[in-house]
């Protein structure tokens, strides 16, 4: 059975409803060029799971109030600046099926943009005194660079094992999570214990994430990523490290030298797929994914059992159940 969002969001219906008109003030100016690229962003938006994460913790945790509605802003704000330049950087000309900011204004407009987003998030906080959230976002925006640049740094030698794949997925992915959970609950409570549980919580939930976007490069049914994308980009994947780990001298060359130089050409591709599949790489990685999970769930379950508490668990078991 499909796991549905407007059932998750429940619990938190109307405090999204109000967060989607106070973002869109969050992002307004006075330069009409502005205006028209923010609103073509506000109106692109995703699923918006990074405020649900925000707003359910927070009433995990407590009572909502002004700084959640700001807290998760912030989330929005410094991580569509990185998402806009990530874009210019990856040369990509789409985002989520639409036409990227760089493709319909050019790399100069949207690098500006990308500046004037995160100008708007830090002044957000530092305006209203939210120094513990600007904080706890910084330190995401922080962690996801360097795990991009670690990544880079590994990607030209193919020599990530399993230790540096986890401190990259980390920095890269989870982070942001464990970021959305640690502003949720920052802005409701002081307890450290609380704050600290439910940003770890955060972190497995957007590791088992990760791993499941991994498993998709190998996946046998319609998803909304190219079958084989992460070989074709030279990433290192959990299954691909699992079943490099256990191949011979041979096989290990073989497959190295087909990532290196031939992962243009589909049938090489298919070949590093196989090779992985038929090494236990798949079912060694869903092992994985599930191991996170299960440890997200403990630490979910310690709170008292409530809608608020049903619906993270939905949003959980949503992020790793997804099709694309």
């Amino acid at each position: 059975m499909a796991i549905n969002i407007e059932e998750i969001q429940a619990p938190i219906a109307q405090e999204m409803q109000d967060f989607e008109e106070k973002f869109r003030v969050s992002m307004k100016s006075k330069v009409l060029l502005l205006d028209k690229i923010t609103n073509y962003i506000v109106k692109r938006k995703g699923k918006q799971l990074r405020p649900m994460f925000v707003f359910l913790t927070a009433k995990l945790c407590g009572e909502i109030n002004d700084a959640t509605f700001r807290g998760a802003a912030l989330i929005e704000l410094l991580h569509t600046a990185t998402l806009v330049h990530d874009d210019v950087v990856d040369e990509s000309n789409y985002r989520r099926g639409f036409f990227s900011i760089n493709a319909l204004w050019k790399n100069k407009i949207a690098v500006l943009v990308g500046d004037y987003l995160l100008s708007k998030g830090l002044l957000l906080s530092v305006h209203n005194g939210d120094f513990k959230l600007l904080e706890i976002v910084s330190d995401a925006v922080r962690e996801m660079s360097e795990g991009e640049l670690l990544q880079l740094e590994k990607a030209r030698r193919l020599d990530i094992n399993e230790e540096v794949y986890f401190e990259i997925i980390r920095s890269k992915t989870a982070s942001l999570i464990s970021s959305c959970c640690g502003v949720g609950a920052s802005s409701v409570t002081t307890d450290v214990d609380i704050i600290k549980k439910i940003r770890l919580f955060g972190e497995k939930v957007g590791i088992a994430f990760q791993i499941k976007d991994d498993l998709f490069d190998y996946g046998n049914e319609e998803i909304g990523k190219p079958l084989g994308i992460d070989i074709k980009e030279k990433k290192m994947t959990l299954p691909l490290i699992y079943a490099l780990n256990r191949a011979t001298w041979l096989d290990k060359r073989r497959i190295i030298f087909i990532i290196k130089n031939q992962s243009h050409k589909s049938k090489k591709v298919n070949e590093v797929i196989e090779f992985v599949k038929s090494s236990g790489g798949i079912e060694y990685t869903t092992n994985k994914m599930n191991h996170y999970i299960n440890e997200a769930l403990e630490i979910l379950h310690s709170f008292p059992l409530s809608p608020t508490r049903d619906s993270l668990e939905g949003l959980l078991r949503y992020t790793i159940e997804r099709k694309k």
